[in-house]
């Protein structure tokens, strides 16, 4: 088999011979539909599902049928209510159909491919479970790939199906684990032609900074840094303060080579001044993932269930699900309530769930709302006493820092605040972050951190950044200017298209149902050297159609909107854009990728 086989999303071309062939085989082979004398089969959901089609040259040979969530309603709701099949309620539930395969193919790959590209497709826009209904006779492969019944069985017409389920990072590892030599062998063959990587990346958790893969990991093109826009992550547009500079590079031979402090004493001490706490409720750690790597690991265990708000920051999903196998719950943030929090329902969801940690990113990270301390301060005061809360503040500089829940940490056992001094401290390199918890809580975590966790540099430039909070006030200030700037020019591109700012150093831009997906648009932008970050793993609540644009300074701000206006002109000539203005010279020179 040579690359002349490709899997690609069905076009409007491609309809009336799927419509035919699922005429012959499931009404004229297999006796599960009437006939038609059209010789077309049809059914509710066509239009709204998507189809991904197996192709060899010119010649169509097979394809799959997926139902997203934001549909609504799935192909199994003609056979089960609701009742009966609670699943089909569940968020992040996408649905595979009707995997059909000309005749003279069925004894090849092309049925597996296509289930595996199903399975890329969903987890591309984050889902987290599939659905499906598998004829009996063909019980045994399903089965193989890691689905597995849930108690039904329905008959249509002649055919009985099996419903079927699974976790897609479960079946992600089954195809991965069992398929991976075959899966990497098949790979070099196929002309893969979907928005999404063939493979799952390594660890399992989506991050922003692809970025730095253009610059070089070996760091051997470091002068590519001046012509990347790297706004695929929240990494500050602004320099760090003079102080902190200065601490860098007074003596960088004596920091290199001299052991910090054990347990980064000053630098506790210094965030103890800043933000008024108690010195014996914090804790350092080497970034906000150290600290949720070793708090999570101490308090969870895969019987502890969680709460995540959905859209949220995908590290918390990855440590509690897939590294320590929680029970994890989503409570869903909508697009119509603006993606605010509702906290009238989630009292109601937390009051009722039983859950041991509860977590809340504040301003949320991706959608970059902000709940006020005092709402937050009363649903933590109404919950339960055994529910243990974990506030992320990553972002609350851009807000105010008195919105902080710090306080209420040091003093209260259930709570417990994270904060990062990479994104609001332009030091993401130095990796430094400190938690706040009651002095108990925090001496525990402390016997828990490794001697050294924060390098010596890290702690010098922290400790220069917090004696200089002028500086820090103007740029999260100017960051407030620079993003209203942006969004203004990113909206005047592309009227269909919806550009929603927050509070925060970013903004998302979501795309129309008939425009081009998320990840398709990321990566047309990387062709100029901008890098945007695909929000589709993220969540399903996304639909495949939004993008995360990190707010970078004014000239590479101009890049962005030009390589976004180019990418729009590329994937929907003339049907997206308002105007296409070329960019001028000094923005594209050097950048065309």
């Amino acid at each position: 088999m040579s690359r002349d086989l490709h899997i690609r999303a069905a076009t409007p071309e491609d309809l009336d011979w799927i419509h035919e062939l699922r005429h012959r085989v499931y009404a004229q082979e297999l006796g599960q539909h009437t006939s038609r004398p059209d010789h077309r089969l049809y059914d509710a959901l066509d239009g709204d599902n998507v189809y991904l089609v197996a192709a060899r040259g010119p010649v169509r040979i097979g394809f799959v049928s997926l139902t997203p969530p934001w549909l609504g309603r799935y192909g199994l709701d003609k056979y089960l209510t609701r009742d009966e099949l609670p699943l089909l309620s569940e968020g992040g539930l996408f649905e595979i159909r009707i995997l059909t395969v000309e005749p003279r193919w069925r004894s090849t790959v092309v049925a597996p491919l296509l289930m595996y590209a199903a399975l890329r497709w969903i987890a591309s826009r984050g889902g987290r479970t599939v659905v499906a209904m598998g004829r009996t006779e063909l019980l045994a492969m399903y089965l193989a790939v890691g689905l597995r019944p849930v108690g039904h069985t329905v008959r249509s017409g002649a055919a009985t199906f099996e419903v079927l389920t699974g976790e897609v990072t479960e079946l992600t590892r089954v195809a991965t684990a069992r398929y991976g030599t075959v899966l990497e062998r098949l790979g070099s063959m196929v002309d893969w032609q979907l928005d999404m990587d063939w493979a799952p990346g390594p660890d399992g958790c989506e991050h922003g900074g692809a970025s730095f893969t253009a610059i070089g990991t070996d760091f051997r093109t470091l002068h590519r840094r001046h012509e990347v826009v790297a706004a695929d992550v929240l990494d500050a547009w602004f320099s760090p303060a003079p102080g902190a500079r200065a601490a860098l590079t007074e003596d960088p031979a004596w920091s290199a080579r001299t052991s910090p402090p054990t347990g980064a004493d000053g630098l506790l001490s210094e965030l103890a001044k800043a933000r008024g706490l108690p010195l014996e409720t914090l804790v350092a750690g080497a970034g906000s993932s150290d600290l949720i790597f070793r708090a999570f690991g101490r308090w969870l265990t895969p019987e502890s269930r969680v709460l995540l708000l959905d859209p949220g920051y995908g590290e918390y999903a990855h440590v509690t699900e897939r590294v320590i196998g929680c029970h994890v719950d989503r409570f869903r943030l909508y697009r119509k309530d603006t993606w605010h929090i509702d906290f009238a329902r989630l009292a109601s969801v937390v009051g009722a769930g039983r859950y041991d940690l509860v977590v809340v990113v504040n301003p949320n990270n991706p959608t970059g709302r902000h709940a006020s301390a005092a709402e937050l301060r009363t649903l933590i005061a109404a919950a339960p006493a055994a529910t243990r809360w974990w506030i992320d503040e990553a972002y609350l500089g851009y807000v105010d820092l008195a919105e902080s829940l710090a306080p209420l940490a040091a003093v209260d056992p259930r709570v417990v605040v994270c904060t990062s001094l990479s994104k609001m401290y332009a030091l993401s390199g130095m990796r430094a972050a400190f938690l706040v918890a009651e002095p108990a809580t925090a001496a525990l975590l402390r016997r828990w951190t490794p001697p050294w966790a924060v390098s010596l540099p890290a702690q010098l430039a922290a400790v220069a950044a917090l004696r200089d909070p002028g500086h820090y006030r103007s740029c999260w200030l100017r960051t407030h200017t620079l993003r209203r700037q942006l969004a203004a020019d990113l909206a005047a591109v592309a009227e269909t298209a919806t550009v929603e700012e927050g509070v925060a150093n970013f903004l998302n831009i979501t795309l129309p149902h008939d425009g081009p997906s998320a990840a398709r648009l990321v990566r047309e932008c990387r062709r100029h050297d901008v890098y945007l970050r695909d929000l589709s793993p993220l969540s399903p609540q996304y639909e495949g159609r939004t993008v995360r644009v990190a707010v970078r300074d004014a000239t590479e701000n101009a890049r962005i909107v030009a390589a976004y206006a180019a990418a729009l002109e590329t994937l929907r000539p003339g049907s997206l854009t308002r105007h296409s203005p070329r960019p001028p010279a000094d923005v594209t020179a050097g950048h065309a990728r």
